[in-house]
């Protein structure tokens, strides 16, 4: 099950010609789709963009009802891969993942891709995961367009653009014959907006008829010398052929008055923070009427000279906003201007910063700083937003602690790197590798349990060259949408095909669980439309692990502790792998709590689990936070004044999920860990016995406290 249900609005996808639709960037990008004749779709899901993903499969039957193909893919290489239909066919086709890491996977389709060329129009929506809400390593997907000559689209972020740029994608990549990328940010996916809708248009040719009448052309194949015919195409026809559709269909806007000494160049997606830093500055209002000429690149690869000769006209200085780095636009427009032997100054990278998020402020210090430089004249005395003050804002960096993403309250994992805690405490420190995922975070305190990761399912793989038949065994990590992506051939098979003696942990929660909680091949839910229930095991098995064992419930501290004590010390030569299941607790708790709340609501009766720390009991050593890092674990202070050290305490946020007692047991720590069942809508038996036991419980404390010595004004 996916973290978020598009069930309702996905029927506004029906909607006509000259309705208007409101709704999220994401959306609205499906819809577009449809309207331009898309003849199949596709995609591995990862944010910033999974809900794209989430929004297709829950419109799989209005996909159905228009011819649409729709392909759940089992990564990015196989999303890039599913492209090859529009090859040979006049059959549109868009996949959608996440960049640049997904690019990165799908590297080696989307090359062959990109030198075979299309027939059909072939988009690439990338989410563009940089800045300060990425998950990822910071890079751009830009430089790699360059690499591989596809034509990269960077919508400005309101509805109107972003479904204007699915219909341009897909015409500019038929008329140039060349896959397009369509980049859309974090904002751009979920911005809210209206735009007119056009009726849904069935694709022309769909799948089913192309493979009725089978089409095949040896130019097309990336071998030699075809694909030395491929290059010579890229320069001599498509890339002018691409450059004649954009300046033709004006995909680059200008706006802003016709002379001025100045100007701004922006990506596309960077406009709504262009457009706000000059109003901030007084020089543009609300309905983006701008003082300053803006030439926003909707289009940012490949930049045509003759529009950006055409805009530099007249000016003496044009600066270049451009996200990320290394600052590929600005060195090609100064090449430009090199070339041309004007003499106009530009600026980028040296009054904005080379990387980090372009912010709002981070916007209007660059812009300031330009206009400075540049136009003094026209920067106002005091800079500020309309109708606010400029805010002091104190320097925290050295009072407030970075806050590092962490497992949830209940995770599954956590008690994994509790049992490889005590094992480490036992047998000595191992060479641990981490991968892709929830279970990276135990990499951090209090486990700090492995240092390094190299990519989605190469946990084992990192761990290679750790394999020489030392003193200690290596750990190494993997999840199960990690280990069906790419872990079973490049991680397990890699050891087995090597015969390694080392040790991998694959943690299974039911679902691709850091993506939003979509299905994979070994989750345990029935789907409608997905093949589920496929035991990691098995698998194993069947690529040659001989040495494989089940954990089904990884709350079991000791059982975690005692499997992988085993598998590091056993005299059994060759790959040992733990697969270590126990469903990801956002997600049963997204199945579970409608139900029981309807239960309640409906007067049945439901227990709910709650564990609580009893304050006469714990000893306040604090070991048990330390071994389970449970966010509602925290610290209490008593009244006691002999006991001025705050004990643990847990909060209202509890799960129940009774990891924090399984490590105080495995551990052998003080059991001050109780469990306590809340009873909603109890029976009459039930409320009599509460009852009797509070009245004796009650009896018992004030008869005790009527035996306490009492002293005038003393109470001891």
């Amino acid at each position: 099950m996916a973290e978020r249900s598009f069930k309702a609005e996905v029927e506004h996808l029906r909607m006509g010609n000259g309705e208007v639709f409101t709704g999220e960037g994401i959306l609205a990008i499906t819809k577009a789709l449809l309207e331009n004749g898309v003849g199949y779709v596709g995609g591995y899901q990862g944010a910033p963009i999974s809900h794209l993903m989430d929004v297709l499969a829950d419109a799989q039957g209005l996909l159905g009802e228009l011819g649409v193909r729709f392909e759940a893919n089992a990564s990015e290489a196989a999303a890039a891969a599913m492209l090859a239909a529009s090859v040979h066919y006049p059959i549109r086709g868009a996949v959608t993942f996440k960049g640049p890491v997904g690019v990165n996977v799908a590297s080696d389709a989307l090359a062959n891709l990109c030198s075979s060329g299309v027939n059909g129009g072939a988009l690439i929506i990338v989410g563009e995961d940089y800045g300060e809400g990425s998950s990822i390593m910071q890079e751009r997907s830009h430089g790699f367009a360059m690499k591989s000559q596809f034509w990269l689209l960077d919508p400005r972020p309101n509805l109107p653009c972003i479904t204007k740029a699915v219909k341009d994608g897909f015409e500019l990549s038929e008329a140039s014959n060349t896959p397009v990328m369509l980049m859309v940010r974090i904002r751009s996916c979920h911005v809210t907006g209206s735009f007119v809708t056009k009726d849904n248009v069935p694709p022309p040719l769909t799948v089913k008829e192309a493979i009725a009448n089978p089409q095949s052309d040896f130019n097309r194949v990336v071998l030699p010398p075809m694909s030395y015919l491929h290059e010579q195409d890229k320069v001599k026809n498509r890339w002018p052929a691409a450059e004649k559709y954009i300046v033709e269909n004006k995909l680059n806007e200008v706006f802003g008055p016709e002379k001025s000494k100045i100007g701004i160049v922006t990506q596309g997606g960077m406009y709504n923070s262009v457009i706000r830093g000059l109003q901030r500055l007084g020089l543009a209002d609300v309905f983006g009427q701008t003082e300053v000429p803006i030439y926003c690149l909707n289009v940012t690869y490949p930049l045509i000279r003759d529009e950006f000769d055409a805009f530099c006209e007249g000016k003496e200085h044009v600066l270049v906003v451009e996200e990320g780095q290394p600052e590929h636009i600005e060195q090609h427009l100064g090449s430009f201007l090199y070339k041309s032997g004007r003499k106009l100054k530009l600026y980028g990278k040296d009054v904005l910063p080379m990387a980090g998020e372009y912010t709002g402020q981070v916007m209007l210090d660059g812009m300031t700083a330009f206009l400075k430089a540049a136009a003094p004249d026209m920067l106002p005395g005091k800079v500020r937003a309309p109708n606010m003050e400029e805010p002091q804002i104190p320097d925290l960096s050295k009072t407030v602690p970075i806050r590092p993403p962490g497992f949830c309250t209940g995770c599954p994992e956590r008690p994994i790197f509790a049992g490889m805690k005590l094992v480490e405490m036992e047998l000595g420190k191992s060479q641990i590798t981490a991968d892709i995922g929830c279970h990276l975070f135990g990499s951090l305190p209090p486990f700090e349990m492995g240092g390094a990761t190299m990519g989605y399912g190469l946990g084992p793989a990192a761990n290679a060259a750790f394999d020489g038949g030392g003193e200690r065994r290596a750990i190494s990590i993997l999840g199960d949408g990690g280990f069906w992506h790419n872990g079973l051939t490049s991680s397990i098979g890699n050891m087995v095909f090597n015969k390694s003696d080392n040790v991998a942990i694959i943690v299974d929660n039911y679902y691709s669980a850091a993506t939003g909680g979509q299905d994979v091949l070994s989750s345990r839910a029935q789907n409608d439309t997905k093949a589920t229930q496929n035991p990691i095991s098995a698998a194993l098995k069947g690529v040659g692990v001989e040495w494989v064992r089940q954990i089904d419930h990884t709350y079991d501290v000791a059982k975690v502790r005692d499997t992988l004590k085993e598998a590091l010390t056993t005299d059994f030569k060759g790959p040992k792998v733990i697969v270590a299941s126990s469903e990801c607790m956002l997600n049963k708790q997204r199945r579970e709590k409608p139900i029981r709340n309807t239960a309640i609501k409906e007067g049945r009766r439901v227990d709910v689990p709650r564990f609580g720390v009893d304050s006469d009991v714990c000893t306040g050593d604090h070991a048990c936070i330390r071994l389970s890092g449970c966010p509602s674990l925290s610290l209490k202070r008593l009244d006691d004044p002999l006991r001025d050290d705050p004990i643990a305490h847990i909060d209202q946020t509890c799960v129940g999920c009774g990891n924090c007692g399984e490590v105080a047991d495995a551990a052998v720590l003080c059991p001050s860990f109780y469990r306590a069942d809340v009873v909603h809508n109890p029976g009459k038996f039930e409320t009599w016995r509460a009852g009797w036991r509070n009245r004796i419980i009650n009896h018992l404390q004030k008869r005790r406290d009527a035996k306490r010595l009492r002293l005038k004004g003393v109470v001891t």
